[in-house]
């Protein structure tokens, strides 16, 4: 199978010309509220090629999969790969688009922190609708008791259908060590913690007299105030831009008086997600012994897993995990599947993007995925581990005991996590908005600045960066 790996900025550059050349104004679709019939997609015969764009290989890693598989299906795959680093992905994505012709993309990737743009904003104008790539998506979304929150980022405004979703759900949960439940409470019962903490409540109330609890045994609640933001984030009412204008919902500006609040009680050890100290808590080599962390599946297993210091249990803080429902429901990241409206292979696309983000069946890349049974190239090594996926149906007939989580089946947590989460508080705005909103809590919180000033620099800051006003 060929590939084409584009990782340099000279393709970035190379496709900016592309566009400078020729650009083309996407065409919005023709579809009538979300009550059009499934169209009869079709393969154009002279072409056997299927471009395929990502900002990681996992993706066109399961579509190589499909395709050895599938040994009739007769297309080659020709794979571009850019990273979202230093925000290359995007930019070329949009160039590519633009300039269509053979060379444009069939099928493209969009994760949490920029599809709203191209399912719902700027560029949603690309998507071919799923119905389009003669995927029957109704009844299959039904069918597979697909997460709410993922099509509710996938459903495009202007015609009310469904044009991006998503094989991995992100619905959020709180990950806790067993041995400091124990040592504060007297068990380490999911059932327990959750009300210890208030889960499921939709308030923090219960989570600060646990955070009390907690401290008054040596330990902090949880690592640092980002391992609270993605709950309290994706937990508001609205999204940043309301009717046209930065709109700060009560529940986001929020964050500045728990991330002081965590600070000033010594109830965390003031981390920041991604450096070394945090993960130096997830193996309980920080400061004090932390509590938990906020998070989906993946968190667990390409996070906290690779950095508890262990690869089994009595290793590290291996197996001395649990987890249960968050104050809060919430969803932190995911990818998400579109095809191209102008592709030549609809038929084609359809057969693969179904297989990944719908296909409720044993056969479905779901059931595998949540399994942890995918192994690429047919090598048990490189066997996936098992993860929480948009199927409902999927994962109510499949094993999610984790010996990570001392043999605690996952879905039975992540499952309510994915309904409890809410999609309709995006932007295609948020990643800039976040970051400059989360630096002026940091200044705030530091006693740098007063919560007066970090309000007034943070709506300066996205005026300056958007151009978009606040309320």
């Amino acid at each position: 199978m060929k590939k084409l790996i584009a990782t340099s900025l000279c393709a970035v550059l190379a496709l900016g010309c592309l566009t400078a050349c020729g650009e083309k104004t996407p065409a919005s679709s023709g579809s009538e509220g979300g009550n059009a019939p499934v169209a009869d997609a079709t393969n154009d015969p002279e072409v056997k090629v299927i471009n395929v764009w990502a900002f990681t290989d996992e993706v066109p890693k399961m579509i190589d999969k499909y395709v050895a598989d599938h040994p009739d299906f007769g297309y080659e795959i020709k794979t571009t790969i850019i990273s979202t680093t230093d925000n290359l992905y995007t930019p070329a994505l949009d160039a590519a688009l633009q300039a269509g012709g053979a060379e444009a993309p069939d099928i493209f990737c969009a994760e949490a922190a920029f599809v709203l743009k191209y399912t719902q904003g700027d560029a949603s104008g690309y998507a071919a609708t799923y119905k389009e790539l003669g995927i029957d998506v109704d009844k299959m979304i039904k069918d597979g008791a697909i997460a709410d929150y993922s099509v509710q980022i996938g459903t495009r405004p202007s015609d009310g259908e469904v044009v991006a979703l998503g094989y991995q759900a992100t619905g959020g949960a709180f990950i806790y060590r067993r041995s400091i439940a124990q040592a504060t409470w007297g068990t380490d019962d999911p059932a327990t913690v959750k009300t210890k903490i208030g889960g499921g409540s939709g308030k923090w109330d219960q989570f600060w007299v646990a955070a009390d609890e907690l401290k008054a045994k040596g330990y902090g609640i949880i690592s640092g105030d980002g391992d609270i933001w993605h709950a309290i984030e994706n937990s508001s009412d609205k999204g940043w831009i309301v009717d046209g204008k930065l709109h700060i919902d009560p529940k986001r500006e929020e964050f500045l008086d728990i991330s002081k609040k965590l600070k000033d009680n010594g109830y965390h050890n003031d981390t920041q997600d991604w450096q070394d100290a945090w993960y130096a808590d997830m193996k309980g080599e920080g400061d004090k012994q932390i509590f938990g962390f906020f998070g989906p599946a993946w968190l667990i297993n390409y996070t906290i897993a690779p950095n508890c210091g262990g690869n089994a249990v009595g290793e590290g803080t291996y197996g001395d995990w649990a987890i249960c429902e968050s104050p809060v429901g919430f969803f932190w990241g995911g990818t998400w599947l579109l095809g191209n409206k102008d592709s030549k292979v609809k038929a084609a696309v359809g057969d693969i993007i179904e297989w990944i983000t719908l296909d409720a069946s044993e056969n479905g890349l779901q059931y595998a995925w949540a399994n942890g049974t995918v192994d690429w190239d047919n090598d048990p090594s490189t066997a996936t581990a098992k993860d929480s996926v948009g199927s409902g149906t999927v994962m109510d007939k499949s094993n999610g005991e984790l010996e990570f989580l001392s043999g605690q089946n996952m879905f039975d947590v992540f499952v309510p996590a994915n309904a409890f989460a809410n999609g309709k508080n995006l932007t295609q705005h948020d990643q800039t908005i976040n970051d400059a909103f989360r630096e002026q809590v940091r200044l705030y919180t530091a006693g740098t600045i007063s919560r007066e000033e970090a309000l007034n620099n943070f709506k300066t800051n996205v005026k300056e960066k958007l151009g978009i006003e606040a309320e």
